[in-house]
């Protein structure tokens, strides 16, 4: 979206009316069954959820076009961890405790972003440009970060001898959150100061990487319905999660269908936005959206959900299993390959397609 032009209508009305469900919903005490009430009451609230979070990425579009790249792109990936943050917490501390929830959805995001976004971006655009070019350095910043992040977080717990695996102990989880935000915010530095031509498309491409001016009237109205967007997201994660557990209950789905479905809410307005951008032979963008919420999603919600599991006396599962190592090791080792080059073609995005259609079929017939 841009910020020229007025503001549209659903970028207010949809944080307003999860305020003002939120209220109502208070108000009266409702708790949530699956009954028919209930089943047109998960309607509306899926609705307004989906809505209010497209609301804050909207938001943070605008926002972002005045300030440039990177730190636009960063912004929109801040804004969309703080949602999940908040829904895997909510859910993870709920009335039926879901201790492998965070590591279900990371693992999810990883996936659909490294494999199903990054696939489609590239298809995307390697249909419309034949080839498209990006920066290798940049790419290489995210993934030498993600690949360490992942590994520590996702695949060590399951080797550890304090504790036996997939869990580390408390003293190993309170590290593990130590080290992570230190390489987030160390690779932050990177992106921002030291090495900010690293993420910048080198085009020329004024669409593409130049900023936009907006009065400070529409700009201040911008910052405050993202806080609120972003505030109403948390106050109805609670509903949403009552709403995951009764649809995973009705079709007999696996555990990590929860953590998919997560995963699936947060990264969709940031999807349609990388996808517009390979339409508009920006990949840089691409990239920078997608590698950029992976590594956002472990740097930031790992230590995020650590810090509350043990503040709230919880466990917290973390450790994949075999199969799911496989596919993670599949997917960066494919990653390595195709961000290389500087350049993608459709071949590169067809085989990200394919291993994230193996990971979706893997969920639900393990």
């Amino acid at each position: 979206m841009s910020a020229h032009g007025p503001m549209p209508r659903s970028s207010w009305l949809f944080p307003a009316l999860a305020v003002l469900l939120f209220l109502i919903v208070t108000a009266t005490g409702y708790g949530f069954t699956l009954s028919a009430g209930g089943v047109v009451f998960a309607v509306v609230l899926l609705v307004i959820l989906f809505g209010t979070v497209f609301a804050a990425v909207h938001h943070s579009e605008v926002i972002a076009e005045q300030i440039g790249e990177p730190f636009g792109t960063l912004l929109l990936t801040l804004s969309v961890t703080i949602i999940e943050v908040a829904l895997i917490t909510t859910i993870m501390l709920g009335d039926k405790p879901a201790p492998e929830l965070a590591r279900d959805t990371v693992f999810a995001v990883v996936m659909i972003v490294c494999n199903g976004l990054v696939g489609l971006c590239i298809l995307i655009g390697g249909l419309r440009y034949r080839e498209q070019g990006f920066q290798v350095s940049g790419a290489n910043v995210y993934l030498s970060g993600l690949i360490a992040l992942a590994t520590i977080t996702l695949i060590i717990p399951n080797y550890t001898l304090t504790t036996p695996g997939p869990m580390y102990s408390t003293l190993q989880l309170g590290f593990v959150d130590l080290v992570t935000i230190v390489l987030y915010g160390v690779f932050l530095y990177t992106q921002t100061v030291l090495h900010r031509d690293y993420f910048i498309n080198q085009t020329g491409d004024d669409e593409a990487g130049g900023t936009s001016h907006l009065s400070g009237k529409m700009l201040a109205v911008s910052i405050a319905l993202l806080l609120v967007s972003l505030s109403a997201v948390v106050l109805l994660a609670k509903k949403f999660s009552l709403v995951v557990d009764a649809v995973a209950a009705m079709i007999g789905a696996p555990p990590a269908f929860a953590g998919l479905l997560v995963a699936l809410l947060i990264l969709m307005p940031e999807g349609v936005s990388a996808i517009a951008a390979a339409r508009k032979n920006d990949l840089q963008k691409s990239i920078n959206l997608a590698l950029g919420s992976s590594l956002a999603t472990i740097g930031l919600t790992i230590p995020a959900v650590g810090i509350a599991t043990y503040a709230f006396d919880q466990p917290l599962v973390l450790g994949l299993n075999p199969q799911n190592t496989a596919l993670l090791f599949l997917t960066f080792l494919l990653s390595m390959l195709t961000f290389g080059t500087g350049r993608t073609n459709v071949l590169f995005g067809l085989v990200h397609l394919v291993v994230f259609a193996v990971y979706v079929f893997m969920v639900f017939v393990p």
